[in-house]
């Protein structure tokens, strides 16, 4: 037997090379759990890349052609100067009426596109889509009520393309 304390040598350095296996092995373990955390960690990362990526790419669709569009805002001002110019007497006028068949052409592409004119008469004056342009008091209308539009708004999809410059009324 050994040394006086009951255990044969081979015996307990059997026992010591387990307590090392079993530290070895729970250090291991644990190394193991952080690398599926991590890879875990790393995945859900990646998840949200490709989502963002995929959003972005939707956006940038969606929102590239913004400032063509926005020129084009400027053509349909231009028609609809161009029409409150024609005389009575020329209002229905074949070329008159060829000049609406254009106008509503190009508004049905803007819209095609995502562009809508904002309906702002008679609303509440919001500074996210109007433009305050004059205030003026007025009769019978609520402080901050749009009495007038100046220059048509326009939304593209759910953003403010271009802000409806407008009247709105006063309080005394």
């Amino acid at each position: 037997m050994g040394q006086g304390n009951g255990f044969d040598p081979e015996f307990e350095k059997q026992l010591q090379e387990t307590g090392e296996l079993e530290a070895q092995l729970v250090e291991e373990k644990k190394k193991s759990d952080e690398y599926l955390d991590n890879w875990r960690r790393t995945a859900a990362e990646f998840q949200n890349f490709k989502r963002r990526a995929e959003k972005d790419k939707t956006d940038y669709a969606q929102y590239a052609n913004q400032r063509l569009l926005k020129r084009l805002l400027d053509v349909m001002d231009s028609f609809d100067a161009g029409f409150k110019a024609v005389p009575p007497r020329h209002k229905h006028d074949a070329w008159v009426e060829g000049m609406r068949a254009v106008e509503r052409q190009l508004l049905q592409i803007l819209e095609q596109e995502g562009v809508t004119p904002m309906d702002v008469e008679g609303k509440e004056f919001d500074p996210n889509f109007h433009e305050a342009m004059l205030y003026e008091p007025a009769e019978g209308a609520t402080e901050g009520q749009i009495l007038e539009e100046l220059q048509r708004g326009y939304m593209l999809h759910d953003r403010v393309l271009r802000a409806a410059r407008v009247k709105v009324a006063k309080g005394e």
